[in-house]
């Protein structure tokens, strides 16, 4: 078979000589891209160049003290929330999803209240549900400022996201997969979880690398729940912590640790970065599979 011609550049501006508004479309859709680009850019340049200067092991003392700022408590707390959180809100999140893509009859209309519902929820302001988790979880259920508290709250802040992530994915799925599976002898539930799902892996997966990058970034909400303490919560249903961003906070905040807020910053930057890559191998690895 001959080799496809690729279209030189010449061709292509030619293409345009009567399709004006086209050529301003590109061009417009081309400069976006570039100011995207640069920005995220000079943003992660910025960072590092304010942060790794100021980078010092004992910043990452097992203790935390006013001298050396330790950010390892809050590093250890951000893992401990992550996990917590997509613990809870991963598996409620999906089997929301399947029931509302594979289960519910179309048109219904309960489907969509809860879709109209969740879209809603993804639009709240983080602080609101700081606000909810302190009057329901710490108050009313006396969970007091703990990892938990921190963590239910969170929960309910990423499930929205997940639920409508994971439905798009599902949906993706081509329903001759689910043809070829019934036609096979296979059970609504086997074709789901053999077929459906594996399928929609990437896409579900998409979906908890935005839930984990809200997490490691979210301050109101903490605020108000997980509270401040600058110990490791390793009893995380009993110890205040803080995260990694509430770290920052309180550092710029005072106004005496800049320069330790920068290099947190860049170590939460790098956390972020190593999660995402990890991720997103793991989606590549499940779908070549």
């Amino acid at each position: 078979m001959n080799p496809v011609k690729k279209e030189t550049f010449k061709e292509k501006m030619a293409q345009y000589k009567n399709a004006p508004f086209s050529f301003v479309l590109m061009v417009l859709v081309m400069l976006c891209a570039a100011i995207t680009a640069v920005t995220l850019i000079f943003i992660v340049i910025y960072i590092l160049v304010k942060g790794v200067p100021h980078l010092t092991p004992s910043l990452f003392s097992p203790k935390y003290n006013t001298e050396n700022v330790s950010m390892l408590p809050a590093i250890i707390n951000t893992f401990i929330m992550t996990f917590i959180s997509l613990l809870i809100a991963v598996p409620l999140g999906i089997f929301s999803a399947v029931y509302l893509v594979e289960y519910a009859k179309r048109g219904n209309k309960i489907v969509g209240i809860i879709r109209m519902t969740t879209e809603t929820l993804q639009g709240i302001p983080s602080i609101v549900y700081g606000l909810f988790g302190y009057l329901f979880f710490v108050s009313t259920l006396k969970l007091r400022y703990t990892i938990l508290s921190g963590a239910l709250t969170l929960s309910i802040m990423i499930l929205p996201l997940v639920m409508r992530t994971t439905e798009e994915a599902l949906k993706s799925v081509p329903d001759s997969y689910r043809e070829g599976s019934f036609g096979l002898g296979a059970g609504k539930l086997r074709t789901v979880f053999k077929i459906v799902i594996p399928s929609a892996i990437p896409g579900i997966l998409s979906g908890v690398i935005l839930a984990t990058g809200r997490i490691a970034g979210e301050t109101a909400a903490l605020i108000f729940t997980a509270g401040t303490g600058t110990e490791i919560a390793w009893k995380f249903w009993k110890n205040s912590g803080r995260t990694l961003a509430v770290h920052m906070y309180n550092l710029s905040s005072e106004g005496l640790y800049v320069d330790q807020c920068y290099a947190t910053a860049v170590v939460l930057l790098v956390m972020v970065a190593l999660i995402n890559g990890l991720s997103g191998l793991v989606a590549k690895k499940l779908s070549k599979g």
